[in-house]
């Protein structure tokens, strides 16, 4: 086989694997299990930007919401978004779960 046709294959086939990768990432939009973020989050998180503010804010929730949903002192919560703590596993995961998102997003 000339290698042409080899390379020709080849970028067939990854053509077909980005397809199918955009194919389940619109699935997975459609279904509510993955999100486009603004690129202003992004730009927030570079520069070093609490993520749990971040987060907070995108949802449209004021801290003493986010704090009563999650089982959590507003004052705690304000040490977590000022990064004065680093908060437990625990208390994570239940402010991620407030905010509809994993503990990975978080951290």
């Amino acid at each position: 086989m000339p290698e042409s046709e080899w390379l020709a294959i080849q970028e067939a086939l990854e053509d077909r694997e980005d397809l199918a990768a955009i194919a389940e990432f619109q699935r997975k939009l459609a279904a509510g299990e993955e999100e486009f973020i603004p690129s202003e989050m992004l730009d927030r998180l570079l520069e070093g930007e609490s993520t749990i503010r971040m987060w907070r804010e995108h949802r449209g929730m004021t801290g003493a919401a986010l704090a009563e949903k999650a089982g959590i002192s507003t004052a705690y919560l304000s040490e977590l978004e000022a990064k004065k703590k680093s908060g437990s596993v625990a208390v994570l995961k239940r402010v991620a779960a407030a905010l509809n998102l994993t503990i990975d997003d978080l951290i």
